[in-house]
């Protein structure tokens, strides 16, 4: 069978999808697998078996619109596919999945559980449900592709070439941390006064390298004024590509995150992560692939989740789910 699938964004959900892909392929070898994302994520995928390959879209240029999803689907039915995973279903890709059905392809699209998703949200019942990983699969088998993920990392039993970025990062030495202080949505940043303690804290031990990861220029200069205050700290933000940025983070002892595309990216080379919850909760299925629950760091109030993306504002009007987190809580979770 010759599949493409299909997952435009997020970082990290596009992240979460790399170890269906990469468990598929293994389980089978006779069979093609075509992942369609935007380029810069081709990295994610360069470790998977040799039967999946990697399909950039430009959704900002010559795949804009209507059109242009139409040139994209132009182009890729010369590659005989025979079979569409959706595993984003957005207006885009219902398009793109549209135009491959009408060429007599078997499409299946995700389940993304909206109904239970909003249940927890209201507070009418708080229970884990399907996480993306396990929804993504479910995509694969009813295409009837029988699919166990036992995903370990995107370097196997061991980690990324370290030689490449020596020059950036130095020789190992000591206790190597990664911290990730930013998310898209206020509800689930820890504040940043208070990561700034945990910061100066562990900058403070002679024998620990901090590594700061963001994306945007506000980050950026945030993290650099941090770089320039404290000892024992190294800006990642801007400096290294994704591929890089793997193996870095893949040496890596723990990497603090929010609830954020750090978060899977870090799992996908088997690195703890230890993770602060707000407003979003790990029970909503978007916690890390194969990271231990008692790594989340979060309070249990009866608000939680207000909503499933921490793009809602905060109900109490004061983020207790995040203000009542201690700079001292967070370190002793790292430590442990």
């Amino acid at each position: 069978m010759n599949v493409v699938i299909l997952r435009f964004s997020a970082i990290g959900d596009v992240a979460m999808t790399v170890p269906v892909v990469d468990s598929l392929a293994r389980a089978h070898p006779d069979d093609r697998f075509t992942v369609v994302s935007q380029p810069f994520l081709n990295p994610l995928f360069a470790h998977c078996p040799d039967n999946v390959q990697f399909e950039g879209i430009d959704l900002k240029g010559k795949h804009k619109g209507v059109a242009g999803i139409y040139r994209f689907y132009k182009k890729m039915r010369q590659n005989h596919y025979d079979a569409v995973a959706d595993l984003h279903d957005v207006l885009r890709t219902k398009l793109l999945r549209f135009f491959f059905r009408c060429s007599g392809l078997k499409v299946r699209h995700i389940d993304k559980g909206r109904a239970e998703k909003r249940r927890l949200v209201a507070g009418k019942k708080r229970q884990q449900i399907k996480t993306s990983v396990e929804r993504y699969a479910d995509v694969f088998r009813a295409l009837g592709l029988s699919v166990k993920v036992d995903f370990n990392s995107i370097y196997g039993a061991g980690k990324g070439d370290l030689t490449k970025i020596e020059i950036f990062a130095g020789a190992k030495t000591g206790k190597w941390i990664g911290i990730a202080p930013f998310a898209k949505h206020t509800g689930k940043i820890y504040p940043l006064e208070r990561t700034e303690q945990v910061v100066a804290q562990l900058a403070g031990r002679e024998d620990t390298t901090l590594f700061l990861f963001g994306g945007g220029e506000h980050e950026k200069q945030t993290l650099e004024t941090w770089a320039n205050k404290y000892p024992h700290i190294i800006r990642v933000a801007g400096k290294l590509k994704l591929a890089d940025e793997l193996v870095l983070i893949s040496h890596l002892d723990v990497m603090l995150s929010m609830d954020s595309a750090n978060m899977h990216i870090a799992s996908l080379t088997a690195t703890p992560v230890v993770s602060v919850w707000g407003a979003t909760h790990p029970c909503t299925g978007f916690y890390g692939y194969r990271q231990l629950p008692d790594n989340a760091v979060q309070v249990d109030l009866p608000c939680r989740p207000c909503s499933v993306y921490g793009n809602k504002p905060c109900r109490r009007k004061d983020y207790a789910c995040l203000m009542q987190i201690s700079p001292e809580k967070v370190i002793e979770k790292i430590d442990t």
